[in-house]
């Protein structure tokens, strides 16, 4: 593998999230309204920050939640070994309320409708909408996010890496891998 290439350091992260806040702030007014639910493991971090910043920009922090995919993902039958399932956490009553799910890289969308499925194994929202930190191309499904922190087109075969304080010790950061 090649030297990994920086997309984002700590404080470009940081300007990343408080755009992408002020978005989502924005465009749902009301924080009692939505929720920012993070799909495991980044997107819970993320969801967590977006809604504490929200809270500092508009005087009301949004209810976060947390959503896992594990066995709602369509490659069960061909990856080797099962995922670990962890324990999702949602509003009991999803009616009439908008969900913005938060994950860290948007690749192919398929973790995306995986999510979608998992929700709704739930209930039933009044609108989801879908936040990514990166979005890095090669869409398989017809899943578009609603707000997007940067978009950097990648080779398929490259990886993307996403460095979070809270998940993995380590100074905030995305890094691109070549094979």
């Amino acid at each position: 593998m090649g030297e990994p290439t920086v997309l984002l350091d700590s404080d470009a992260v940081s300007s990343t999230l408080n755009r992408l806040a002020s978005e989502i702030a924005a465009r749902n007014p009301d924080p009692v309204s939505y929720v920012l639910v993070g799909v495991l493991l980044r997107g819970v971090a993320l969801a967590e920050r977006l809604a504490k910043l929200i809270g500092e920009q508009t005087g009301r922090a949004p209810r976060t939640a947390s959503i896992d995919v594990s066995m709602h993902r369509d490659d069960l039958s061909i990856r080797r070994r099962l995922p670990s399932v962890r324990e999702t956490k949602l509003p009991l009553e999803l009616n009439n309320l908008t969900l913005i799910l938060v994950d860290d890289v948007l690749f192919t969308g398929r973790t995306c409708r995986a999510a979608l499925d998992a929700i709704n194994s739930f209930g039933r929202p009044a609108r989801i909408q879908l936040a990514a930190l990166l979005d890095r191309g090669h869409r398989e499904l017809p899943i578009q996010p609603d707000y997007v922190g940067k978009a950097f087109p990648t080779q398929r075969q490259q990886l993307v890496r996403v460095r979070l304080q809270e998940t993995d010790h380590e100074p905030d950061s995305v890094l691109l891998i070549d094979p």
